[in-house]
């Protein structure tokens, strides 16, 4: 999804109603908030009610963990990139992450809101549990962690210079990926994707244009 040019000030409005308006905007830590605790009760379930070692616990938690970062990696590339003329398609596209592209300095649209991220959230452990039973207790906690690491990464990413030396290439490639090209670059907390599969920038051949890294920062 190209845009002319990005929005520097203001949201995007996505409909009509101002109730529904309001169930697409949150902070960080309302989600941190809503999911720390589902995630230290499935982990006490786990070991305590189920009875997994603590090892296997860990072991599949830091395992669900690495997965979304492969998750993250297809959605942002094969779904919130999705090119089509259907204009329904497009909005739906534009609602979930096109948005985001035109107006970069959006603070409240970085972590998908309450009420859907509740719903999508439930289909996820659902559809996990058809496939992993009792294990997606550990599973799934690690995986939503991973979402939530993601998210923060990426408010981090708009809202401040990297604050180590080793974080500067992941927050190059984010930059890169809005202004130089959104065909490549699609990892946000983890580029390890997009050098498996080819959709990394050369870092050490492309200049850092300081101008458009500054319009997508959030405002001071």
């Amino acid at each position: 999804m190209k845009f002319d040019k990005i929005k520097n000030k203001g949201q995007a409005r996505l409909f009509e109603s101002r109730y529904l308006e309001m169930l697409t905007k949150t902070h960080p830590l309302v989600i941190w908030a809503m999911y720390i605790p589902i995630i230290s009760y499935m982990l006490y379930y786990s070991n305590m009610t189920l009875g997994f070692s603590i090892t296997r616990v860990v072991i599949v938690f830091v395992g669900a963990m690495f997965c979304w970062t492969l998750f993250e990696y297809l959605m942002h590339r094969y779904l919130f990139h999705f090119s089509s003329e259907n204009p329904k398609v497009r909005k739906f596209i534009y609602v979930m992450h096109g948005n985001h592209h035109e107006y970069p300095r959006d603070k409240q649209r970085l972590f998908m809101p309450p009420v859907p991220s509740l719903i999508l959230a439930s289909v996820i452990f659902s559809a996990q549990y058809l496939f992993l039973g009792q294990y997606t207790f550990m599973f799934f906690p690690g995986f939503i962690l991973g979402y939530l690491i993601y998210g923060s990464m990426h408010y981090a990413i708009h809202a401040w210079n990297p604050p180590a030396k080793f974080l500067k290439p992941l927050w190059r490639n984010h930059h890169l990926h809005h202004y130089k090209g959104d065909e490549k670059g699609f990892g946000v907390s983890s580029s390890i994707w997009d050098y498996i599969f080819g959709t990394s920038f050369d870092l050490q051949k492309e200049k850092e244009d300081k101008d458009k890294v500054r319009e997508l920062m959030f405002n001071k």
